[in-house]
């Protein structure tokens, strides 16, 4: 069992009848055998059009059937998959076409017959995503196969609250297929326990109970921003009206925790862990005590190593010989920011966290330059400079402005030129521009202009001093309701 494929394979034989993916609103069930069929099938018309080992994939798809079975018929034969945000416009899709040097990307329109493969290139890996990063530009993780059943294996050792049952776990996630959680957490962890992937095309907060019940699942995996949304809605019957045993996520709003299990009857697990890390460092509170509200997410378990700087950054690694066992494999054609990564033996997280008395680590905040909203990572640099080309922008500051739903909202301080004068008719003009350019949450959801960008001897913004600016609704033009998903 080498690859992600081989275990889905050696499941499919065992378990053939068991259901392997429940996908909502459809109701539609695949069994493990049914599955292994499709997935046969798409591999061969990957084959006749040339694709193999050496060729990298992009999956261009919203969360539905065929990206789990292309990706696993990808990798059946060797070709690692680049999964993309649908929702990135020209300029993003490029930029990660162009690094990852993608010989195809598929579509909804492509997924019948797949493009004629292009040249081969040396790649080994399993998959190849993209996270945010400080640079202003993503940078693409590589993942072996290795780093995806290492994954799943490690959620099926949790035990505890987590405590997995082979052939009855009925995971739900609306959490998106283009990143690490669904892709390589939750779809390994099934596909090693015999266990059913209930994929959600996305969050909808006035249905959710009704399909969490109607899907029958067991297992709920959320971020942050779920469990604030869900208490927001009036009570009804469905509360508790399902079978879920827990919720996997992270980031749950300490004053929100309690009360969520409290009325809906399971605890949420607060786990931690990174793109680069995967199984390699995961740490999750799934015993008790586990502290509720107080963002605490558990005891290291005993092949990780942890370090907290005097700065207070997390630091993580495995014990025994080899410290990167389960991580990333680095960062594609950039050697150098792996190793700087890396730097001194230990995997340098960029998270500010502390250790409580009883040992147990507790998240304080982000020290990267990172704005999390709803479950998005943004590079503030990268929003810079989308609006920095402005006709009327002489200097931009992006930092992140607090947000009670969102957990963290972009928010743009704006320096103008002559050209410029504050008004609510040009924060809207910035924000459109960068609607044009950037998927839609990377957009500034706050605008405010001011008269100088505090800086320090070397003329680098102190962004720190930019929060009174995301205080002080009097001082920002709030433009969050024009952010929307495009139709």
């Amino acid at each position: 069992m080498t690859t992600v494929f081989s275990a889905f394979e050696r499941t499919a034989r065992a378990h053939g009848a068991k259901p392997f993916l429940h996908v909502l609103p459809e109701g539609i069930e695949y069994s493990y055998g049914d599955a292994l069929k499709l997935v046969d099938s798409i591999s061969r018309l990957y084959r006749e059009v040339g694709y193999g080992t050496g060729h990298r994939v992009a999956l261009r798809l919203p969360n539905c059937p065929e990206f789990l079975l292309h990706f696993l018929a990808l990798n059946s034969i060797g070709a690692a998959v680049v999964p993309v945000n649908p929702d990135y416009r020209a300029a993003e899709l490029d930029y990660v076409l162009t690094h990852s040097e993608a010989s195809a990307v598929i579509t909804p329109d492509t997924l019948e017959r797949p493009p004629p493969a292009g040249p081969r290139g040396d790649a080994t890996e399993c998959a190849l995503l993209y996270t945010s990063g400080t640079t202003g530009k993503p940078k693409g993780c590589l993942l072996g196969n290795f780093y995806f059943l290492d994954a799943g294996r490690r959620y099926l050792e949790e035990g505890g609250l987590c405590a997995l049952r082979e052939g009855e776990e009925r995971l739900i996630t609306p959490l998106p297929l283009f990143h690490m959680n669904a892709l390589a957490v939750s779809t390994s962890a099934m596909i090693l326990a015999a266990g059913c992937v209930v994929q959600l095309e996305r969050f909808h907060p006035k249905r959710w109970w009704r399909d969490v019940a109607a899907s029958r699942a067991t297992i709920v995996h959320y971020l942050g921003v779920m469990p604030a949304i869900l208490l927001s809605q009036e009570e009804s019957p469905l509360d508790r009206a399902h079978g879920v045993r827990f919720g996997f996520g992270a980031n749950a709003n300490p004053k929100d925790h309690a009360a969520f299990e409290a009325r809906f009857g399971f605890p949420l697990v607060e786990a931690w862990a990174m793109t680069e890390t995967g199984g390699g460092a995961m740490i999750a509170a799934s015993r008790e005590p586990r502290h509720v509200g107080t963002r605490c997410f558990g005891f290291p378990p005993k092949e990780v190593e942890t370090q907290i700087t005097e700065e207070g950054e997390l630091l993580v690694r495995q014990t025994g010989a080899d410290p990167r066992r389960g991580f990333f494999s680095g960062y594609l054609k950039d050697a150098a920011a792996t190793e700087e990564a890396w730097r001194g033996g230990w995997f340098h997280t960029g998270d500010a966290v502390r250790r409580g008395e009883d040992g147990q680590l507790h998240f304080v905040d982000r020290r990267k330059n990172i704005i999390r909203r709803a479950g998005e990572n943004i590079a503030a640099l990268e929003v810079e400079a989308a609006l920095a080309d402005h006709p009327a922008v002489a200097q931009v500051a992006v930092i992140a402005a607090p947000d009670p739903v969102r957990d963290e909202e972009v928010f743009a301080c704006i320096v103008l030129n002559e050209q410029g004068a504050a008004s609510l008719e040009l924060a809207r003009s910035i924000q459109d521009q960068c609607l044009e350019r950037l998927a839609y949450f990377k957009a500034p959801g706050y605008v405010a202009f001011i008269d100088a960008l505090p800086t320090t001897s070397t003329n680098k913004v102190q962004k720190a001093k930019l929060n009174d600016f995301a205080f002080d609704p009097a001082l920002r033009f709030d433009l969050r309701g024009r952010k929307r998903r495009p139709q």
